[in-house]
């Protein structure tokens, strides 16, 4: 089933705090319910708006369920550590901790199942979730061109794609270790993966040179 274009917005502004009750309401409809038996009729009545408010916001559930998994992985920042290997290990014991919750394992693995017939949904997840959170990235590795940790890239392309690159590999071993296999991230574990993508990054580097 292909998600529905979303419907344009008119009328009042939108309620930051409307948007955020809807939000939390559907990651613990989730939970409870799982995404089968999720309405959008279920999610209006836990968060004490018309359902009419929904569809003003939200073009259906695929759209509003991307919107509030996306909501958990905005929490995320880059602590500055001094150092880019603290940096890293900051951020992903930050992303494993997310994932750790209930409604983030509910909703995310329920949102990828859904995108592997839905194209459209497939694309709000990358815009909503992958490419919102390369900003992490982004700016770690411009805190660390600035210490000196890593070289300046002048081509821009080349930069994207170590930038790409490297989001895949923290967001996919992340996501392997806790909602694949199910193991624990724990400092020892994001330390060693620290060390190892570190190594990547400094042949890169070299290669590049």
């Amino acid at each position: 089933m292909q998600s529905r274009t979303s419907a344009p917005r008119t009328g009042r502004p939108r309620s930051a705090a409307a948007d955020a009750a809807i939000l939390a309401a559907t990651r613990a409809a989730l939970v409870e319910l799982g995404w089968s038996k999720l309405t959008l009729g279920d999610v209006a009545t836990r968060a004490g708006v018309a359902k009419t408010t929904l569809y003003r916001r939200w073009a259906g559930k695929n759209e509003l369920v991307v919107d509030a998994v996306a909501a958990l992985f905005d929490e995320l920042e880059l602590p500055d550590r001094g150092s880019l290997s603290a940096d890293i290990e900051g951020v992903v014991l930050q992303f494993a901790a997310i994932l750790a919750r209930p409604e983030a394992k509910s909703g995310l693995m329920a949102v990828l199942a859904e995108s592997t017939r839905d194209d459209a949904l497939r694309e709000r997840i990358r815009e909503s979730v992958v490419d919102r959170q390369k900003r992490l990235v982004v700016e770690g590795r411009r805190r660390a061109q600035v210490r000196g940790e890593l070289p300046p890239e002048s081509d821009p392309s080349a930069a994207a794609r170590t930038v790409d690159l490297i989001f895949d590999m923290v967001a996919g071993a992340v996501v392997h270790r806790t909602l694949v296999c199910a193991e624990p991230v724990t400092p020892t574990w994001v330390h060693d993966f620290t060390r190892v993508l570190l190594l990547g990054l400094s042949g890169a580097a070299t290669s590049d040179t």
